[in-house]
């Protein structure tokens, strides 16, 4: 094993310690108008976190819509007559800390319209700094590699922006690689050659190039190619604005547009792109919030 790559796992196996752990809150829940009760795994947490929300008391013909920060947030049920109905908060890498409010509507029997929220404490999150060394093109690119770069941001953002109005994941979510139990980096404030850079918004987990790598849950693949930061990536997407990323890899077994279940191979692990060693980078997305992937293996939606 290279140093390289040793000094990287001491890092995720040390950060796996802390990361991925919301801090200790009880659930919160308020009771509304027309028996509504809203509830939320917690009343504050910390950037890069995930919320679990619920609603109950609801009838199987009611409507409801939410919004979190001002933004809407898809609700579903598991079953079309569940009088539960469920959503999920994501907490990005880098939301202001302050106090937020999530928020349901609906209409009353006579039309009237209802409202009623939930505040959570957002709170600033405690992420080491990261000092390395990567080629000088991954820092500086030329007009042409900058152009690239550009071009790939602006295609993640249109996969983003789309929610797929359905449950595509079945069951507990999944660790991409087998025989781990955690990985690291996640949050870390990144120097890069002496610059600073966004935060790392993924979970690294060191392991030999040629590793397999699995799907965390069924979807839908949306991408399956190279892209110039994140090297050879594929993007899955789980239905309700929830996504998952894996970078870096040495090969994909896919293509966009292949479904895909739970624990299928979807690629191998390597180091292509911004590396410094091989490494598979996970990533979750949930409506645009870049949240701590481990949660959503540790807090089930």
């Amino acid at each position: 094993m290279s140093r390289v790559s040793l000094l990287l796992m001491l890092a995720c196996l040390l950060a796996g310690r802390t990361q991925g752990k919301q801090p200790v809150q009880g659930a919160v829940k308020k009771t509304c108008d027309s028996g509504i009760i809203l509830k939320l795994s917690s009343a504050a947490t910390s950037q890069g976190s995930l919320l679990l929300a619920e609603i109950s008391g609801a009838k199987p013909s009611q409507e409801f819509t939410a919004e979190w920060d001002g933004r809407p947030i898809p609700l579903w049920r598991k079953t079309p007559a569940s009088p539960t109905i469920h959503a999920l908060l994501g907490v990005d890498l880098e939301k202001p800390a302050g106090r937020y409010e999530w928020k349901l509507s609906w209409s009353a029997a006579d039309g009237k319209p209802i409202a009623c929220s939930l505040p959570v404490t957002v709170r600033a999150g405690k992420f080491p700094i990261e000092r390395l060394t990567v080629e000088k093109q991954f820092v500086q690119p030329d007009p042409e590699q900058q152009k690239r770069a550009e071009e790939d941001q602006k295609k993640m953002k249109a996969i983003y922006d789309t929610v797929t109005p359905e449950v595509l994941w079945k069951g507990k979510f999944v660790l991409p690689l087998k025989g781990v139990s955690t990985g690291g980096n996640f949050g870390r404030r990144r120097v890069l050659n002496g610059e600073a850079r966004s935060p790392h918004a993924g979970v690294d987990f060191p392991a030999a190039t040629g590793t397999p790598v699995y799907a965390a849950q069924s979807g839908r693949v949306v991408l399956a190619e190279n892209l110039y930061y994140s090297g050879d990536t594929v993007v899955i997407d789980h239905g309700y604005g929830i996504y998952t990323l894996y970078a870096h890899l040495s090969e994909i077994a896919v293509k966009a547009g292949d479904p895909v279940e739970a624990s299928a191979e979807i690629g191998k692990v390597g180091a292509t792109g911004r590396v410094t060693g091989p490494h598979l980078h996970w990533g979750l997305t949930i409506d645009h919030a870049r949240v701590n992937a481990l949660q959503i293996v540790q807090r089930q939606p």
